[in-house]
């Protein structure tokens, strides 16, 4: 993107009044993909993926990825500049997204639960600076910061696949959802890019088909979502993962279903579940 629209585009954001901005739709924000091939791990910055829900400071108020305005308390964001763009994580703690997302759903300042959150701060959106020059500037606005719950996100770097193995273990197994990887000579652009990748363990598991919830938009008339029941009794949809055909003649009630996910949410349930084939036992 050029230097000259993002400058422009953060221009507008942060004169825009509060209604106009609230109906917003998906900010440009840069969006990550999926580590999936083999990368130079050593040109990339590491850190990990918080568990929160996604916020754009545009100095003078917190926005949504989708453009709403979040009733943050004022002093949750003192210390933040004026003149730049922040981008950062509303965090409760590992397994706490339930929580946060509700308390920025009921959009009261004064709701007791915003003492406990903290604001991880991670970019400066439509900056025209590489990403290693953005976390330099970070972290001299980190001088500035006022509030407690202004913290800039935790970096390193590793040297191979098995130093990140080895870090992604260690956060998943403190309760943390994954890792972030930033190229550091990449460029803000506010695409889905592979200068940014998200890396999560994947589960597979089985479940019996026992409902389904019908398509929507391009998928009327079709499967929308499997609902299945896991060998714990716990009953889930399962949304994503299906070619056309398999939507216009989905699995059988009864039959057994492989499928993806990342974890548990805090109710228990798997996260991000995805379909995978129809079970098969050998």
């Amino acid at each position: 993107m050029p230097a000259i629209f993002c400058v422009l585009l953060f221009c507008v954001l942060v004169t825009l009044p509060v209604a106009v901005v609230a109906a917003q739709s998906d900010l440009p924000l840069m969006k990550a993909r999926e580590l999936t091939t083999e990368v130079d791990i050593r040109q990339f910055s590491v850190s990990e993926k918080y568990d929160g829900v996604r916020a754009l400071w545009t100095g003078q108020h917190l926005l949504t990825r989708s453009g709403h305005v979040i009733a943050a308390p004022e002093w949750l964001t003192a210390g933040l500049p004026e003149a730049t763009a922040v981008e950062g994580e509303l965090w409760l703690g590992r397994g706490r997204f339930d929580e946060v997302s509700a308390l920025v759903r009921r959009y009261d300042a004064s709701d007791a639960g915003w003492q406990q959150v903290r604001f991880m701060v991670f970019d400066l959106p439509y900056s025209t600076l590489n990403y290693s020059q953005r976390m330099a500037q970070l972290e001299q606005l980190q001088q500035s910061f006022i509030s407690p719950a202004l913290k800039l996100v935790p970096r390193f770097t590793v040297e191979d696949q098995a130093a990140l193995d080895a870090a992604l273990a260690k956060v998943v197994a403190d309760g943390g959802e994954g890792l972030m990887l930033n190229r550091v000579d990449a460029l803000y652009q506010p695409v889905r890019s592979g200068a940014i990748l998200k890396y999560k363990p994947e589960y597979d598991a089985e479940a019996e088909v026992v409902g389904y919830s019908p398509g929507q938009g391009k998928y009327a008339g079709m499967m929308g979502s499997l609902i299945v029941r896991d060998e714990l009794g716990r009953s889930f949809k399962i949304g994503t993962g299906f070619t056309d055909a398999e939507r216009a003649s989905p699995p059988a009630i009864g039959e057994r279903v492989s499928y993806q996910y990342s974890g548990f949410t805090s109710s228990g349930l798997p996260k991000f579940p995805r379909f995978l084939r129809v079970y098969r036992e050998i």
